[in-house]
């Protein structure tokens, strides 16, 4: 399923907002603490903003402290994980498997109280909300 939702630049920057496109698209960040889903708490699933793909269920956020949206673990095949050396360091990024949306990164053996032990550390602007009926 690996990118189905295939679009040019100006078909995304014609469905999403100039930040959006920054994050999704050119795998920006958001400035920590700055996200509407940081301290959300609803209960539902979480979708990427690019292409309504469910990426994570509200059940697995967690408070990490860390200043984006925090997830234990992904949807099965909704999140695909690729090397980041873009900083110098090796990091692992998280994109929408379905249409390659950059999402944030995953990070392991923090040692955050969790069944994987993995922190989804997740841009807000990279994800829409659908509640529970």
């Amino acid at each position: 399923m690996a990118n189905s939702e295939v679009k040019t630049d100006s078909e995304w920057r014609a469905v999403l907002s100039p930040e959006q496109f920054r994050i999704l698209r050119q795998k920006g960040t958001e400035p920590a603490g700055t996200g509407k889903y940081n301290k959300f708490d609803g209960e539902g699933i979480y979708t990427c903003a690019g292409c309504g793909t469910p990426l994570y269920k509200s059940t697995t956020k967690f408070n990490s402290g860390c200043g984006w949206p925090a997830f234990f673990d992904a949807l099965p095949g909704a999140v695909s994980r690729h090397e980041d050396r873009s900083w110098g360091v090796a990091r692992t990024e998280i994109t929408c498997t379905a249409c390659g949306g950059h999402l944030g990164h995953v990070f392991k053996g923090e040692g955050y109280n969790t069944p994987t032990d993995e922190r989804h550390c997740v841009n807000s602007i990279s994800l829409s909300f659908k509640g529970n009926e």
